[in-house]
């Protein structure tokens, strides 16, 4: 299940990849609207996916200020699942 997860990672992120790759080049409007629409649901379905596959939530342990957890943060950032995915499928 988790390589399947990890291939459908791997095509969101390729889409997306490419549908930016299209925006900086000549469209009409309409092929304009298109790519940027098709972009944004592919985000959506790989945040919704990294989600379900990474499904980590990072809280101090009680008793403990949330300053002194992951280097004064607290928290990760939002798409920490992501960066850490970027870094081992390159």
């Amino acid at each position: 299940m988790l390589d399947e997860d990890f291939a459908r990672i791997r095509a969101h992120r390729n889409n997306i990849h490419r549908y930016r790759r299209l925006l900086g080049t000549r469209l009409s409007d309409i092929e304009r609207h298109f790519i940027e629409r098709r972009l944004a649901e592919e985000q959506t379905m790989l945040k919704a996916l990294a989600a379900k596959t990474f499904p980590v939530a990072f809280t101090p342990p009680k008793g403990q200020p949330a300053s002194s957890s992951f280097g004064g943060g607290g928290r990760p950032s939002p798409n920490f699942a992501l960066e850490c995915l970027r870094k081992h499928t390159q």
